[in-house]
């Protein structure tokens, strides 16, 4: 229980941490620009505490997750005192003012990328592709009715499983057996199954490719109901790289969830229903979305099942959700200012060009009802999404 209480609390204050950088990325690129940031401050709520450093009060919430950063005239909303007009942010050059907005989804891929490195350096990085890459080597295949029998092969003396035989090793990549190529390790499990006696392995060894015949025999496994073809070789669930290789792992492999974030933002709205049912007693989909306090549950029941590296696959996960949620164009998302912006710099563009001075700035006040309409939409989803984490979660293990 420790444990779990342990991962909730440390999770929450990933989340804290991530949130209050988002608002520092944008509190150094408007300074660096010289706008003049009123206000930064950690957390919501009362006041515990702030100072002032130059033109700037930095301070302490009483609820520490999140945090703002005031900027002299974010918007034409927002009033100005006479020595803020000529250093107000929408008076700023278009590119100025969407560096100021990227810095901060940009923080939290920054944030992610260097929990993947870390991980990638130490516990490994998850094999997300299912490359077909060789973690084990058994010295010995046999028949096996039940899984305990497959967990614990008896194997006699000077025994050697059939990819052992052949010269597999651990860290071979198997890119073809049998003729047909294998792209990943579901496809190699099915060709390998399908073989009978002496098969070609094509083996990727580093910079060679390798062709060893393995002697596959046709043996009994759970679930069969004839006997299968047999190598004797484990599955490379993770990877783990040197601090140089780590770079161009981390890179790939933070595509490969940028993408896969990109596509469940893209299913959000058809898995709400879902959301609402499991509240009324439904079954619970792992695919649904989950608040802060379903991800912080997960997080404790990854930590109390000593399952480190899922801990920070899921912070860096929620990093690039944020980053990439953060970076859609509608208010009051960063990805709305910077759609204005160029909206702006676009319109102003093609009146130059015919010879016409650039338009007034756009009228959030026109804005304000599309904008209220989001925030209450994202207000009921996130209350929908709390209280389905509370009543049914998503649990790592039922």
């Amino acid at each position: 229980m420790v444990a779990y209480i342990l991962g909730v609390v440390l999770f929450a204050l990933g989340i804290g941490v991530s949130l209050a950088l988002h608002e520092a990325g944008h509190l150094l690129a408007g300074k660096a620009f010289g706008m003049k940031v009123r206000r930064y401050f950690v957390g919501y709520g009362p006041t515990l505490f702030s100072f002032r450093r130059g033109e700037t009060e930095y301070g302490l919430k009483a609820l520490p997750f999140g945090g703002f950063c005031d900027i002299a005239g974010m918007t034409t909303l927002d009033e100005l005192t006479p020595d803020e007009e000529r250093r107000a942010m929408w008076k700023q050059k278009a590119w100025k003012r969407t560096a100021v907005m990227l810095a901060g989804p940009i923080t939290h891929f920054a944030l992610a990328f260097l929990v993947l490195y870390l991980l990638a350096a130490t516990l490994g990085l998850p094999n997300l592709t299912q490359k077909p890459v060789v973690s084990q080597v058994s010295a010995c295949v046999t028949d096996a009715r039940t899984d305990a029998q497959l967990a614990n092969p008896t194997c006699p003396p000077g025994s050697g499983g059939p990819a052992q035989e052949a010269g597999i090793r651990p860290g071979d990549e198997i890119v073809g057996v049998g003729g047909m190529a294998t792209p990943t390790w579901p496809a190699m499990v099915a060709a390998v199954r399908k073989a009978q006696g002496p098969t070609v392995f094509d083996v990727r060894r580093g910079e060679e490719t390798l062709h060893l015949t393995v002697d596959v025999p046709r043996l009994e496994r759970p679930g069969a109901e004839a006997a299968v073809g047999v190598a004797g070789i484990s599955a490379a669930t993770s990877f783990t790289y040197g601090p140089v290789d780590a770079f161009g792992a981390t890179a790939s492999f933070s595509a490969e969830m940028i993408g896969q974030t990109a596509v469940k933002l893209t299913e959000f709205p058809q898995r709400i229903p879902a959301v609402v049912s499991s509240i009324f007693g439904a079954e619970r989909d792992p695919n649904t979305p989950v608040s802060v306090v379903g991800a912080s549950r997960i997080g404790g029941e990854a930590v109390q099942a000593g399952l480190w590296q899922l801990f920070f696959l899921l912070l860096a996960g929620l990093n690039f959700f944020m980053g990439v949620f953060n970076l859609l164009p509608l208010l009051p998302m960063d990805g709305g200012h910077i759609a204005i912006i160029a909206y702006e710099r676009v319109r102003n563009w093609l009146r130059e060009r015919r010879g016409k001075a650039a338009a007034a700035p756009v009228d959030f006040t026109r804005l304000s009802t599309v904008t209220m309409v989001l925030v209450l939409i994202g207000g009921a989803v996130m209350l929908l999404t709390i209280t389905a984490d509370i009543v049914n979660p998503i649990r790592l293990t039922q």
